[in-house]
């Protein structure tokens, strides 16, 4: 980096105030030099005066330089700030500078202190394989060996290798190497088994876009492998590439068709992706393939009320509510109830939500309007206030309350 003058420090040095031309440095100069010269200094100081008078006179030096080279052989005041400002800039970036590459060096030792314990050290033990792969990191690729070496004694000796891959130099266990031979190409197992190794640790650490690109590779490798189809399809989906997990999931679906487990997740894949009337189609056909499971016919039902399908969403309900009922899945029935005008129904469904789970705010609220639309308004009334009772901020509850109370018959007392 260029060398700035730093005039600030140079006027210091000559104590000198700007504005000023060359004869005023030649003015400071000999004043400074009747202070600061070694035959006036005193004893055992003259080290010290020679030092310092050394960089007056080097300053001064390029104050004349500098007076010199400028119009009129006069410097200002601002031209001054501004070399000054260039200077203090100039050092800011070198101390960066300077930073950056302490912090540089301390991570590449660390690192090597980490990963190379044996950089150091002549191998224990020759290669005759000089490529391999560590098994346990295929993303690390290809690398090349450079050494065995031993640790412990007695029955407990490790074996380890030294191996400079791209990211680095690894120091591994010997067993975890797979050595590479060129001359012929890799079966395909093992190229699935490497790259669904390398995306389960990209998953571990939530790249999951690096992973549904490794696994891209591994579906290459076997396109009818069932579990790369399966991790793709999550991989693509954590990513939020729905698109491609659509792709991924009918491919899937297209390979293990009698199993639920794609369908369940294309029906997911699909309500994400607002394609509602496709993902009531797959739910329709997780339900199919898995008539005893309680959650599928549920989210059957739920998709059909979002495509304003009353009836399909009660029919598959109430299977869901014979097999395991839940309180989402009644709250779900009883709004199906009610968008087919069957009160009673609704009015059950969220009776027996609330014996369910009898401290469920939402549960309760609910049942208090279903009982709002029938004649029992004192049971409206309580349900209202277990209702408000378990959430208070509930203001249209509140308004419920309100308004069933002023429906309540008045009796006159007994005479």
């Amino acid at each position: 980096m260029p060398s700035v003058l730093d005039i600030e420090q140079s006027l210091l040095l000559l104590e000198l105030e700007p504005p000023f031309d060359k004869r005023d440095v030649q003015l400071a100069r000999r004043r400074m030099a009747k202070v600061w010269h070694p035959d006036i200094a005193p004893p055992g100081k003259q080290f010290e005066h020679e030092r310092h008078l050394k960089a007056i006179n080097e300053a001064a030096d390029q104050l004349e330089s500098l007076a010199e080279g400028l119009r009129g052989g006069r410097v200002s005041r601002n031209a001054v700030k501004v070399s000054a400002a260039a200077a203090r800039a100039a050092r800011a970036e070198e101390g960066r500078r300077a930073y950056e590459e302490e912090q540089r060096q301390r991570a590449q030792d660390a690192d090597r202190a980490k990963h190379d314990p044996f950089g150091s050290r002549v191998p224990d033990h020759s290669v005759v394989h000089r490529y391999a792969r560590c098994v346990s990191y295929p993303e690390w690729g290809v690398g090349s060996v450079t050494g065995i070496y031993f640790t412990g004694d007695g029955d407990d000796v490790q074996q380890w290798a030294r191996v400079k891959f791209q990211v680095g130099v690894r120091t591994i266990p010997a067993g975890s190497l797979q050595f590479v031979d060129f001359s012929k190409p890799d079966p395909g197992h093992e190229r699935v088994q490497r790259f669904m190794t390398a995306a389960q640790h990209a998953m571990t650490e939530g790249d999951y876009q690096l992973a549904a690109q490794r696994l891209i590779y591994a579906r290459d490798a076997e396109p009818d492998n069932l579990a790369v189809l399966r991790l793709m399809t999550l991989a693509f989906w954590q990513a939020g590439n729905l698109p491609a997990a659509g792709r991924s999931v009918r491919d899937w679906a297209r390979r293990d068709p009698q199993r639920p487990a794609p369908h369940r997740f294309a029906a997911r894949i699909y309500e994400d992706m607002g394609a509602i009337d496709l993902a009531a189609e797959a739910a329709d056909r997780v339900a199919a393939r898995a008539p005893s499971d309680a959650d599928a016919w549920e989210r059957v039902g739920r998709l059909r009320l979002r495509l304003l399908q009353s009836e399909a969403a009660r029919s598959a309900l109430e299977t869901a509510r014979r097999l395991a009922p839940s309180v989402e899945g009644l709250l779900d029935l009883a709004l199906a109830h009610h968008l087919t005008g069957d009160v009673g129904g609704e009015v059950a469904a969220t009776e027996q939500a609330i014996r369910l789970e009898p401290d469920n705010a939402a549960a309760w609220a609910r049942h208090a309007h279903a009982l709002a639309r029938t004649d029992r308004v004192s049971e409206g009334i309580a349900a209202s206030e277990r209702a408000l009772q378990l959430n208070p901020a509930d203001a249209e509850v509140a308004e419920l309350l309100e308004r069933l109370r002023e429906a309540l018959p008045r009796v006159l007392p007994a005479a």
